[in-house]
């Protein structure tokens, strides 16, 4: 596949996963073939329909033909073969309002009617639209209609304009552009720009730089990286300036151009420079070994075996509905749907059948660069724009995940076509490397797993990777953690001393250097804590200086601390507070426990590389409105059907006046509620960010590390139970390390009413384990150690994202 085509995303046929016999032995109680492989499940099913599921292949082809024939005077055709001609671009579900879902969820309503979302791709006065429909209610009937879908946009229109007329023609532009300056590329680059050949230079635009009435872009000159995908690891020293507003690109001019920090007002004016040796040369940017991935060669101790790994040989403990797409564990319940733009969500998340999350999902990822270069100076990325859903790759059985992991496939519908996702989602659980609780007393000692539940799926766009997890513990908190790997998008590095050389990173290479940038990664939590009716506050441990009776007349005055609680009363944005001085609680304004506490949820930036961020740019120039929603860590906002999301992809090409504008929809309502004077009741939502401030450095070649770029946000049970549940499901022992009957022993028990408690046969056991513990050896094969991926990986073939204008999304014609 040419590169300069891989905008165009395009899926593979994949072959079925296909397990060995192949035995090893490990301690457990029955026989793999006995047991692991050939024993049936029960049956287990969702109690609900899931409602929020993506749309079969039979009801797209349904639509597909409805609206073919409601709306002949579009003339839609199925493969358009220019800008010119009309097409239905994407179709996936239309999720129902909660408040329709709710009560068929909670009170044995009507199932909520089903529709769909139809992005159509229209020519309108010879500009490229992308066009939001609704068709339904499905399945197709007499009562089905073709609206245009407005409610979830706050600008009032549902529609986006794209200044990006031609796509193909840009790239053939930048071909062109290239050619026409091969004396200089080959001078200064040591390589010329030829769309025919595997390893001649790219000319490619910038992707962030869209300006009303038309466009004015700046393309830089790239080595494709084909040895190992690292193309962004790759730029070289000159970029051009294009001016593009005409409609005819006949009319496109190249000028001026930019080499080493100096500025040369046309292609002339640069090669007199060239000639008289004016300019001072850069080495180029070479690609080697160095931006390979992986090296089979080297021979550290210890690499002669294989690590470590997790086998589950009873069996799964969870339950999946794979059809529904439904999960239980340990009390926990929810549904998982996937969508095009955003990947995975999970709806009515419950813990031991009391609400807590109606819907938890993605809305946007941004990465927002800074340099002093053409490229870096005013390079965004808003990844739904290029699909983190429908870039939801298979998983790598054995590395992705454990080998035992239970996956799902995903699909979705996009240009008459259905394209399957094998194994992009995996379920299973894991115990960690640290206990859950312990306690050493003086006769005993108890140690408790800490054993949790993980959803995962990974979206590569571009040169990036991001695992996105979704992660429930037995206490019934629930994480949401992003890594990311992959490639950086590095800068080239100018050999001329100047004083801000690391004003925007680090050299890495030869001739190349990192750009500084910021990831922030929208989630939406729309919290049901026991219930929709909350409320939010911010509970404050602070100095104070106090006097106490009981200290007189020793002391004075007391410096001490204490809590004071702050309501969140208004729609805001709140950043994590200093010295993590501040609980942000989201409390049942109605349900107390046991000892009469509001019942509620903490929310906290969790595990990875300290506090998650909010975008270091204030008021960016190239963002827009855009992506308001990443300028605070965390947001309030009241919840409303017509505002489902945060974000909309096609913000990435309208970032001036986006569909969706956050400001509009966070902008300060009351959230007090049960006044006669509101409307309000109390149902809110929480927006939070995930990410880092990324400053790569030389550890980041050839790639990023995960362990290293990991950020979450939990939810913790903050009094929403009288007392830790996770007492009801963990596994663990309690080792008596001396007779004694208290101070450690069993409590008010005799030694031998201990005799029936779970041990390894002991008359009088030492140690007393809760929960089940393995009793016998058995099989295993050597699948459940090592998968094999030549056998059980499905896919043949990833189209890579190209992380330039993604020309379908432009509007413009598909080529295969």
């Amino acid at each position: 596949m040419d590169t300069r085509s891989r905008s165009f995303i395009y899926l593979s046929s994949f072959l079925f996963f296909v397990a060995i016999t192949t035995w090893f032995v490990l301690p457990t109680k029955y026989h793999y073939d006995e047991h692991y492989a050939t024993e049936s499940k029960p049956a287990f099913s969702a109690p609900k329909q899931n409602v929020w599921a993506e749309l079969t292949e039979v009801e797209a082809e349904q639509i597909y033909d409805f609206v073919y024939a409601q709306r002949p005077e579009l003339n839609l055709v199925r493969r358009p073969k220019s800008a010119l001609e009309n097409s239905i671009y994407i179709l996936e579900t239309l999720r129902p309002n909660k408040s329709d879902a709710v009560p068929y969820l909670f009170d044995d309503g009507d199932v909520p009617q089903r529709w769909a979302k139809a992005v159509l791709a229209l020519n309108v006065d010879d500009t490229p639209s992308l066009v939001y429909h609704a068709v339904g209610p499905l399945p197709i009937s007499k009562e089905s209609q073709i609206l245009p879908l407005t409610f979830p946009f706050n600008s009032g229109r549902n529609d986006v304009k794209s200044e990006i007329k031609d796509y193909q023609a840009i790239i053939e532009f930048g071909d062109s552009l290239g050619q026409s300056i091969s004396d200089i590329t080959q001078e200064l680059l040591g390589a010329t720009v030829n769309p025919n050949s595997e390893d001649g230079l790219l000319c490619l635009p910038r992707p962030s730089r869209v300006a009303t009435g038309g466009l004015v872009l700046w393309f830089q000159f790239f080595r494709p990286g084909l040895g190992s995908g690292g193309r962004t690891l790759l730029p070289q020293g000159i970029y051009v300036k294009v001016n593009a507003t005409s409609l005819d690109q006949n009319d496109w001019t190249a000028g001026p151009f930019f080499y080493n920090g100096v500025i040369y007002d046309d292609v002339e004016d640069f090669r007199v420079a060239i000639k008289n040796s004016a300019l001072k040369k850069t080495p180029p940017n070479l690609d080697g070994s160095w931006t390979d991935t992986e090296n089979f060669d080297a021979k550290p101790d210890g690499r002669e075996l294989p690590p470590p790994i997790s086998v589950q040989p009873y069996g799964a403990r969870y339950k999946v509905d794979k059809k529904e797409k439904y999960v239980s564990w340990f009390g926990f319940e929810f549904y998982i749907t996937t969508a095009q733009a955003t990947g995975l969500t999970l709806y009515d998340i419950r813990f031991k059948g009391e609400r807590v999350i109606y819907e938890l999902g993605l809305q946007e990822a941004m990465a927002h660069y800074a340099g002093d270069d053409p490229m870096a100076g005013g390079q965004e990325f808003l990844d739904t724009f290029f699909g983190m859903g429908k870039n939801m790759y298979e998983l790598l059985p054995g590395y992705d995940c454990p080998a035992y992991a239970d996956y799902m496939d995903t699909h979705y519908h996009m240009a008459h076509e259905t394209h399957e996702l094998p194994n992009s989602i995996c379920v299973f659980e894991y115990t960690a490397d640290h206990l859950l609780s312990r306690h050493t007393a003086q006769y005993s000692v108890t140690a408790s797993r800490n054993t949790y539940l993980i959803v995962r799926s990974t979206s590569t766009v571009g040169n990036y990777d991001y695992a996105i997890d979704y992660i429930f513990y037995m206490d019934g908190a629930i994480e949401v953690k992003v890594r990311a790997s992959g490639y950086i998008f590095a800068a080239f590095y100018r050999s001329n001393k100047t004083e801000g050389e690391d004003e925007y990173g680090h050299r890495i290479g030869e001739a190349v250097s990192s750009s500084v940038h910021d990831h922030v990664i929208n989630f939406k939590a729309d919290l049901d804590v026991a219930g929709p009716t909350n409320d939010m506050v911010r509970l404050a441990l602070e100095p104070l200086t106090k006097s106490y009776d009981w200290d007189q007349p020793e002391v004075k005055e007391r410096n001490t601390m204490h809590l004071v609680e702050y309501g969140v009363n208004e729609e805001t944005g709140l950043d994590w507070p200093k010295n993590s001085g501040e609980f942000f609680i989201v409390y049942n304004s109605e349900e107390r426990n046991a000892w009469g506490q509001r019942r509620g949820y903490r929310i906290t930036s969790g595990t990875g590389m300290g506090s998650t961020p909010h975008l270091t740019i204030e008021n960016s120039t190239t963002l827009g409105d855009s992506a308001r929603w990443a300028e605070h860590d965390i947001w309030v906002l009241r919840q409303k059907d017509t505002e489902p999301r945060s974000a909309d992809p096609l913000n990435y090409l309208a970032p001036i006046d986006p569909i969706i504008n956050f400001n509009a929809m966070a902008d300060h309502e009351s959230l007090e509620h049960g006044a006669p004077d509101t409307t309000y009741d109390g149902d809110l939502v929480v927006y939070f960010n995930l990410g880092s401030h990324h400053i790569p450095h030389s550890g980041d070649v050839p790639n990023t590390l995960m362990h290293t770029s990991g950020s979450s946000v939990m939810f913790i049970p903050h009094n929403f139970h009288d007392r830790d549940p996770s007492r009801e499901s963990v596994q663990g022992v309690r080792l008596q390390i001396d007779g004694k009957k208290y101070g450690g022993g069993f409590r008010g028990q005799e030694e031998d009413a201990r005799a029936d408690l779970r041990s390894r046969g002991e008359k009088k056991p030492k140690a007393n384990y809760f929960g089940a513990t393995y009793e016998e050896s058995m099989k295993l094969p050597l699948e459940a150690f090592e998968p094999d991926l030549e056998k059980g990986y499905k896919t043949k073939k990833h189209e890579v994202t190209d992380l330039n204008f993604n020309g379908s999304a432009a509007g413009v014609w598909m080529v295969d």
